[in-house]
C-alpha cells in the first residue's frame, strides 16, 4: 500500500503529463541504452587503439633516438613525424624524468594513453593534458636524456562522441516538442469536454467551443454527452409544462373549496375545513418546489450580497432575530431565484427551531463560504444524511409545530448541487445546528 500510495503521489495530475511521460520514458531508456553501448563498445575501443597506435609511434622515436642520439638524426626525426604524424619530437640530453611535473587529476585520456604506453613504450614517462590548448604533452626518460613528445588531442580520441551525444540531445528535444504539441491537440477535446460538464454541473450554458472532434474514441464521448445534455432539456422542458398542467388542475379545485367554505359564514366546521384545504396548498406548493428544481432559470454573473439581504431583511421583518456578517467579493455565477429559494429554506427552517440565527459569508480560495448557526436543539448526528432525503421529517418534538412536509434541506441540496457546490451539516458552538454550504466561483 505504501509502493502504491508513493507511486500515486510521483505521477503527474494532468492526462498531458502522463501522455507525455509515456512517450519519453521508453524513448529516455533507449538514448541511456544506446549512449552506454556507444561509449562502452564503439568509442572505448576506438581511443584505447588510437592510444595504442600513438604510444607505437613513441615506443619506436625512443628506439630510434636511444640508437643514434645525434642531432641531425633527432632532426630527421621530428621533421617526418611532425609532416606525417602530428608529433612534435625533441630531446634534452642529461636531463632528469623526476624534476618534470604530473597531471594530479588524471582525466580519461591520460589513463587510456597510460595504459598504452605501459604495454608500448615500457620506459617511465610523464603525462600532461593541456585541454585549453587541445594537446598532450608526453615525457619519456631514456638512457641518456628525456624525450618529449607533444600531440593534439585528435589523435587520441575521436570527437564523434560528442557529435553523437549532441545530435541525441537535439533529435529528443525535437521529438519532445512534437510531442506536446501532438498531445495538446490530441487532449484538448477532453478538456472542453470537461469544462462542459463542469459548467452544466454548475447550471450554466454549454460553452461554444464544445465540438466533436478529436480521436474515435473521444468524438464518441462528446456525442454521448451532447445527446444526454439535449435529452435532459427535453426531460426538464417536459416536466416543467406537466408540472405547469397539474398546478393548474389541482389548484382549480382547491380554489373550488375556499369558495365553498366561505360560503358556509360562521359554520363550526368552516374553520376546520379552511385549515385543512391551507395545509393542502401548503403541501402542493412544497412537492410542486421540489420537483420544480432548477426549473428553465439561467444562470448570470451577479453579487450574492443582494439576495443575502434580501433574504435576512425579509426574515427580520417575520420578526426573526437574524444576524448576518458577509467578508469579501461575493460576485459568483448563480440562479438567483433557486439560489434565493434554497438559503430562504435553511433561514426559515432554522427561525422555526432557534431564538437566534447567525449567517457568516465569505470568500474561501476559488469557493464561497456560507455557515448558518441557529441556538435551537439541533439534529442528531446519525440523522445529518437522512434529513436531505425527500419528505423525511426527524422526530415529532423537532416537527409538530412547523407542519413541515420534509422537503425544505432536500430543496436546499438540489440547489446547491446544480449549481456545483457542497452542502453538510454539524453541531453549531451556539449549541443548535450548522448548516456548511460551498459554492465555487
Amino acid at each position: 500500500m505504501k509502493i502504491r500510495s508513493l507511486f500515486r503521489n510521483i505521477l503527474p495530475r494532468t492526462l498531458l503529463a502522463r501522455s507525455l511521460m509515456i512517450l519519453i520514458i521508453p524513448v529516455l531508456l533507449t538514448q541511456m541504452i544506446t549512449v552506454y553501448i556507444f561509449f562502452d563498445r564503439h568509442w572505448g575501443k576506438m581511443t584505447d587503439r588510437l592510444a595504442y597506435a600513438v604510444a607505437g609511434e613513441m615506443a619506436i622515436v625512443a628506439e630510434q633516438i636511444e640508437n643514434d642520439p645525434s642531432p641531425e638524426r633527432i632532426s630527421r626525426i621530428s621533421g617526418h613525424m611532425a609532416k606525417h604524424l602530428d608529433l612534435l619530437i625533441s630531446y634534452q640530453p642529461g636531463a632528469v624524468l623526476d624534476t618534470i611535473p604530473e597531471d594530479v587529476d588524471r582525466s580519461i585520456v591520460s589513463e587510456i594513453l597510460g595504459r598504452a604506453l605501459d604495454q608500448q613504450v615500457r620506459r617511465p614517462y610523464r603525462i600532461n593534458v593541456d585541454l585549453s590548448e587541445k594537446w598532450v604533452e608526453i615525457a619519456i626518460a631514456l638512457d641518456d636524456g628525456v624525450l618529449f613528445v607533444s600531440s593534439p588531442q585528435r589523435r587520441l580520441f575521436s570527437s564523434s562522441g560528442y557529435i553523437f551525444l549532441l545530435w541525441m540531445i537535439f533529435t529528443s528535444i525535437i521529438l519532445l516538442a512534437v510531442s506536446i504539441l501532438f498531445m495538446r491537440n490530441q487532449i484538448r477535446p477532453i478538456r472542453r469536454l470537461a469544462v462542459a460538464a463542469e459548467r452544466i454541473g454548475k447550471g450554466r450554458d454549454m460553452p461554444a467551443t464544445l465540438k466533436v472532434e478529436g480521436a474515435r474514441e473521444v468524438r464518441q464521448a462528446a456525442q454521448a454527452f451532447l445527446d444526454m445534455n439535449d435529452r435532459i432539456k427535453r426531460q426538464i422542458s417536459q416536466r416543467t409544462a406537466m408540472l405547469a398542467g397539474v398546478s393548474h388542475d389541482l389548484r382549480t379545485p382547491l380554489t373550488r373549496l375556499k369558495l365553498q367554505v366561505a360560503m358556509l359564514g360562521n359554520h363550526p366546521d368552516a374553520e376546520g375545513m379552511m385549515q385543512d384545504i391551507q395545509d393542502m396548498e401548503k403541501m402542493l406548493n412544497g412537492y410542486l418546489d421540489f420537483v420544480r428544481g432548477e426549473g428553465g432559470e439561467q444562470a448570470v454573473a451577479g453579487d450574492l450580497n443582494d439576495i443575502l439581504n434580501r433574504i435576512v431583511s425579509g426574515a427580520r421583518r417575520a420578526g426573526g432575530d437574524v444576524i448576518l456578517d458577509s467578508q469579501g467579493d461575493l460576485a459568483l455565477t448563480l440562479r438567483p431565484m433557486a439560489m434565493e429559494r434554497a438559503l430562504s429554506n435553511l433561514i426559515t427552517n432554522a427561525r422555526k427551531y432557534a431564538s437566534h440565527v447567525w449567517m457568516s459569508v465569505r470568500r474561501v480560495d476559488d469557493d464561497v463560504e456560507i455557515i448558518i448557526d441557529d441556538d435551537g436543539p439541533g439534529i442528531p448526528p446519525d440523522q445529518y444524511e437522512d434529513v436531505f432525503r425527500p419528505f423525511y421529517r426527524v422526530d415529532t418534538s423537532r416537527n409538530t409545530a412547523t407542519g413541515g412536509v420534509g422537503l425544505g434541506l432536500p430543496i436546499a441540496q438540489d440547489v446547491i448541487h446544480s449549481h456545483g457546490g457542497q452542502i453538510t451539516l454539524d453541531q453549531s458552538p451556539r449549541g443548535g445546528l450548522r448548516v456548511i454550504i460551498l459554492i465555487p466561483v
